[in-house]
């Protein structure tokens, strides 16, 4: 890989200057990027931090399904499915996982720890490629089976980020004598426009005035790479397959742009670190080309149509400031039971790097609405 890195042969200034961060990945942070890869990145020593975690591969429905499972000493510890998105990975959790299987309290008293799983999307990382026409409600059924059959929990709660929304949340709709709490950062629904508030006189408050122009302003010029992986899932898939700074440029503006400004500022871990081991990840297990194709089979991903879940367990909604998506109370309460809705000043896409302390405090209020 470092070969490669050095290898690639970068443009030796800009075509147009000035454009800030409108035209995608600027070639100065680019440069930056590459530079520490090649001088002070250290994928073996990411390795041995990583191997800290006991990580499993079981075989469902024909797929090898990675995933760790770090136990709590606590005899009722609450089962904990972690699901990421793209284009992030199970390292999105690394920070909380430890933490969340430690006994803790809730705001109301109640003690709480977990025992935490985070299984790899297939296509990603360690889990092999799904086969065609694989949708989300097909990767819910599978880790279903992963927390019941393989890990046998009678129950167990989920949180879910960007497409692992998605995921968690067909599990709490097709599995709801098992998914007995469900929390999420993220919606599987188009967020409402300014219009569509206004019209069911939904009134925001100054932060979430803030949080609803920031996503808007993402949706009318951040979708570009959702177009391209949605309708030309091979295209990017091969042209980046076998360049590392490519997968940089392409993933990392991602982790750079739909992140808190204040990156890496306490209590921010999303350093330069965190996104070169991500990409450095997606590079040596192969899996851009089969992570992307995740757009390009479920193009319906995201509904319209706002439905409810029919279930009575508990729904958690964490808002981060930043984040490229943005609901209200209002509306997150028309997809299922929603108990507790958190909205933070900071933290963005990205939570369990973002914000670390919040998702962790936000994950423990499970266990005050939590019945077997």
């Amino acid at each position: 890989m470092l070969d490669q890195i050095k290898g690639t042969q970068l443009p030796a200034q800009p075509v147009y200057i000035n454009t800030g961060t409108s035209a995608g990945i600027s070639l100065s942070l680019l440069e930056s990027f590459r530079t520490e890869w090649l001088t002070s990145f250290d994928w073996n020593r990411e390795q041995e931090d990583l191997n800290k975690f006991n990580h499993y591969t079981a075989v469902i429905e024909g797929l090898k399904v990675h995933f760790i499972h770090e136990t709590s000493k606590a005899k009722d510890a609450i089962p904990l499915l972690l699901v990421h998105g793209w284009p992030g990975s199970f390292l999105e959790f690394a920070p909380v996982i430890n933490e969340l299987t430690k006994e803790a309290t809730t705001m109301t008293g109640k003690k709480v720890s977990f025992d935490v799983v985070v299984a790899s999307i297939p296509g990603f990382a360690f889990s092999s490629a799904p086969p065609l026409n694989w949708t989300v409600a097909d990767t819910a059924r599978v880790f279903n089976t992963l927390l019941t059959n393989v890990l046998c929990y009678d129950t167990y709660a989920a949180f879910g980020t960007d497409w692992g929304s998605g995921i968690a949340y067909s599990m709490y709709v097709q599995f709801n004598t098992t998914v007995r709490a469900l929390s999420l950062d993220f919606l599987p629904f188009h967020p409402y426009t300014s219009d569509q508030l206004a019209a069911e006189n939904i009134t925001l408050s100054s932060l979430e005035e803030f949080e609803q122009a920031e996503a808007t302003e993402w949706n009318n010029s951040g979708e570009g790479y959702f177009v391209e992986q949605t309708t030309k899932a091979n295209t990017i898939g091969l042209a980046l397959y076998d360049n590392p700074v490519g997968q940089l440029a392409w993933i990392g503006e991602k982790f750079v742009n739909w992140s808190d400004p204040n990156a890496g500022q306490s209590p921010s871990v999303l350093t330069h670190n965190q996104i070169l081991r991500s990409v450095s990840l997606y590079y040596l297990t192969e899996c851009f080309a089969s992570s992307v194709v995740l757009y390009q089979q479920n193009p319906n991903g995201f509904a319209s149509v706002y439905t409810k879940a029919n279930t009575d367990a508990p729904l958690l909604y964490s808002a981060f400031k930043y984040n490229v998506g943005f609901w209200p109370p209002a509306v997150v309460a028309k997809t299922g039971n929603l108990v507790l809705y958190t909205n933070h000043e900071s933290g963005g896409h990205f939570p369990g790097l973002d914000n670390p302390p919040a998702l962790l405090e936000d994950l423990r209020e499970i266990a005050t609405y939590w019945s077997q």
